[in-house]
């Protein structure tokens, strides 16, 4: 497992950027029941959870047939997995918003829908694999409903 530390816990390094993912605070103790590969609970607000989120709304930008774009307006939930990189498990709360997607805009600038009718909001739960040493992801599972 190149890139992490040998505690299946503990990848406490940045790869890039972008790719600080588990902080100090999520490590459990040694005398944990957790067992390494297992899912371990990860805080929503991590950077490496929200840059998977928007991973997983790439993905259901690109797949639907929607005329706007979609952004996540929350994350509820976030687990994350070690195995040969960082599988994250995520549910989401996507939200339509102003931007076209023929106009291909940065999702940061794009604002949710204003206009009632316009409005909507799906569920999704999204896995995220991330191998930072290889910059590659990939998305196994994005359900929206």
């Amino acid at each position: 497992s190149e890139g992490l530390s040998s505690h299946p816990f503990m990848p406490l390094m940045c790869f890039t950027l972008m790719f600080c993912v588990v902080s100090v605070t999520n490590v459990p103790p040694h005398h944990s029941t957790i067992r390494p590969g297992f899912p371990v609970p990860v805080n929503t607000n991590n950077p490496g959870v929200r840059k998977a989120a928007r991973f997983g709304v790439y993905r259901y930008n690109n797949s639907s047939n929607d005329l706007f774009l979609f952004k996540e307006s929350q994350i509820k939930k976030a687990m994350v997995q070690i195995v040969r990189g960082l599988k994250y498990m995520l549910h989401v709360e996507i939200k339509r918003t102003v931007c076209e997607k023929r106009d291909h805009p940065s999702l940061d600038s794009c604002h949710f829908q204003r206009e009632k009718n316009l409005q909507q909001m799906l569920r999704c739960y999204f896995e995220v694999w991330i191998q930072p040493w290889t910059h590659t992801v990939h998305i196994p599972v994005d359900h929206c409903q």
